[in-house]
C-alpha cells in the first residue's frame, strides 16, 4: 500500500468518525471553538504518528473544521514511557474536549477508563474486544468507537505467504510485546496456522531495544530461521533498531507496516530475488 493510498483512507476513516460524534454535528452553531484531544503512544518527534495528525486535521479541515478558527488540538505524546498513559489520559479529560482521539490500544485503554461520556474515536487498535473498549464489534456501545487496523486472521496469512515465498524456512520468531493483550489474540491465531505450515514457531516476547537486540541476534544464529513482527507500540518505537539488524543478519522478515520495508528492512521478496 502506497503512502498516498494509506493517508487517503486515514483521513477518510477520521473524518468520518469526526462526523459521527456530536463536535460535526454542532458546525452550524457558529464559529465557537470547539476542543478535540489527542492522545498517542508515539513520541512527539515521530514521522509516522506526525503523519497521521496532519492527515487528521485535513480530514477535519475538508469538514469545515479549522485549527486555529473553530477547533482547538489538545495533543499529548506518551513517547517509550507508557506509564505515563494514564497521567495524559486524565489531563485530556480533565480539558473536557468535545472528543478526544487516541492513537493506539495502550493510549485508548488509558482514555475509555477514565471517562464514560466524553467521546472516544480510536484508530491504530489491534482488538478493540481485547483491550475492553468495546463490549463486541457487532454492538460496541458506550462511548467509544473506532476502527482496527488488523483482522487477526491475517497474521495467519502473513505466515503462509512467508512460507510460500520462502520455503526452505523451517522455523520463525514471532516478535510481539507480551503486555499487549491483543498481541495475545494474534499470536495464537499464527499459532493455529503454523500446525498445518510445518513450521516451528518461537513466541518472543519483547518489552524494549534491548530484548528486540537480543531475539534478532539469536536468530540469525538459526538455519532457515525467519521473523514475523506482530503490530504493536515497541516495535514501531524501535523500528530504526529493527530495520538495523535485520538488515546486518539478514533473515526473511513479514513486518505488520508497509514503512518498516520502505526504511530499508529486508523482506522476503527481497531476500528471495538477491
Amino acid at each position: 500500500m502506497n503512502a498516498q493510498v494509506r493517508r487517503r483512507e486515514f483521513i477518510t476513516l477520521l473524518g468520518g468518525a469526526a462526523a459521527a460524534w456530536p463536535l460535526a454535528a454542532r458546525a452550524q452553531q457558529g464559529e465557537q471553538v470547539r476542543r478535540i484531544g489527542v492522545l498517542t503512544v508515539f513520541p512527539a518527534d515521530d514521522p509516522e504518528a506526525r503523519a497521521w495528525i496532519k492527515a487528521l486535521l485535513q480530514g477535519l479541515m475538508e469538514l469545515g473544521w479549522v485549527e486555529g478558527r473553530n477547533i482547538r488540538i489538545d495533543d499529548r505524546w506518551a513517547g517509550a514511557d507508557h506509564s505515563r498513559l494514564l497521567a495524559l489520559a486524565n489531563e485530556l479529560i480533565e480539558l473536557k474536549p468535545d472528543l478526544i482521539v487516541a492513537a493506539g490500544g495502550p493510549a485508548a485503554a488509558a482514555l475509555a477508563g477514565g471517562t464514560r461520556s466524553l467521546p472516544i474515536v480510536f484508530v491504530q487498535v489491534v482488538d478493540p474486544v481485547a483491550f475492553a473498549l468495546v463490549r463486541s464489534l457487532a454492538r460496541p456501545g458506550g462511548n467509544v468507537t473506532g476502527f482496527m487496523h488488523f483482522e487477526p486472521s491475517m497474521v495467519g496469512k502473513w505466515l503462509e505467504v512467508l512460507k510460500e515465498i520462502a520455503p526452505t524456512i523451517t522455523r520463525a520468531a514471532v516478535i510481539f510485546d507480551p503486555d499487549n493483550p491483543a498481541s495475545h489474540v494474534y499470536l495464537r491465531t499464527i499459532e493455529t496456522v503454523s500446525g498445518s505450515s510445518a513450521m516451528q514457531l518461537i513466541p518472543t516476547g519483547v518489552r524494549g531495544a534491548a530484548e528486540i537486540e537480543r531475539a534478532i541476534e539469536t536468530l540469525a544464529r538459526e538455519p532457515n530461521a525467519a521473523f514475523i513482527v506482530l503490530p504493536n507500540p515497541v516495535i514501531h518505537l524501535h523500528r530504526e533498531l529493527t530495520i538495523a539488524l535485520a538488515a546486518e543478519h539478514r533473515p526473511p522478515a513479514m513486518y505488520p507496516y508497509r514503512y518498516f520495508a520502505a526504511g530499508g528492512g529486508p523482506d522476503v521478496l527481497r531476500h528471495r530475488f538477491e
